[in-house]
């Protein structure tokens, strides 16, 4: 019976393309890699004006957690807000422009199941959402000393993440069909959940009315648990944090995977 049991799970493993995932994922990541400063660089210095203004202004007038200064803890919801915003443009800019160019046919016609494709694109999103998020963290230790309390907590919600927006990035990117409709899907959906998930604010200080529209952002949870294991403190349960968020990346998982196997806006 044991036999049996290592048997199969050889058969599995030999049947998974990992040739194939792997130089997929490669091309993914030296396509932004290319263009580093428009990729890595540009948000980068982005999120250090955004610390700039804020914790000048807000630095000596708000202290969210006692102990802790604006500074510390702006800062880990700056890198996971830049974390989710690169890791959805990396998987969505690479479908909508191999469907504008017409070589996204190349990708299909590659020996990868569904969920191999989707593996690859959504491991490079989280490459190139966690490089930019430790290029701010890096940059940042130039104005605030952050402090890391819990890694753990704080890596693995850079990587759920990193793969919740690079699996929602992919579905945009098959469902847009030119560039404005996946800018709108960015403005409309994207920057408003990231911008309003306590980056720039504690959820306590909210009205009762807007925590309950709060509770309802996935994002949240994500901003909330990567700063808990920056800062040690958060206004929600990281355990609670994590399996919302799990939750929410096995269901957009399975979504994307479906709409990868289904054909949809790709074989037309």
């Amino acid at each position: 019976m044991a036999k049996a049991r290592v048997a199969l799970s050889e058969t599995f493993v030999n049947e998974i393309n990992w040739r194939g995932m792997a130089t997929l994922f490669a091309k993914e990541t030296r396509r932004f890699l290319k263009v580093l400063v428009q990729t890595v660089l540009t948000p980068v210095m982005m999120a250090l004006l955004y610390l700039l203004v804020f914790r000048q202004v807000l630095e000596e007038h708000f202290q969210p957690y006692p102990g802790i200064s604006y500074g510390a803890f702006l800062v880990p919801g700056l890198v996971m807000m830049v974390l989710l915003q690169n890791a959805f443009s990396n998987s969505s800019s690479s479908i909508i422009q191999s469907k504008m160019t017409g070589n996204l046919i190349f990708v299909l016609l590659a020996p990868l199941s569904p969920g191999e494709l989707y593996l690859a694109f959504v491991a490079a999103a989280v490459v190139r959402g966690l490089l930019v998020g430790l290029g701010v963290w890096l940059a940042a230790f130039s104005l605030v000393t952050v402090p890391m309390a819990q890694p753990f907590w704080a890596l693995l919600f850079a990587v759920l993440g990193g793969s919740i927006l690079g699996a929602l990035g992919l579905l945009a990117g098959i469902w847009a069909d030119n560039f404005d409709r996946l800018a709108a899907f960015q403005n409309f959906v994207i920057l408003p959940l990231s911008f309003l998930s306590g980056v720039f604010y504690s959820l306590r200080d909210l009205p009762p009315f807007w925590k309950h529209v709060s509770a309802f952002n996935p994002f949240l949870y994500l901003i909330d648990g990567f700063r808990h294991g920056c800062i040690g403190v958060s206004d929600t349960n990281p355990w609670f944090s994590a399996t919302i968020s799990i939750l929410a990346m096995a269901m957009v998982s399975i979504v994307c995977i479906y709409v990868l196997h289904s054909g949809y806006k790709l074989r037309n």
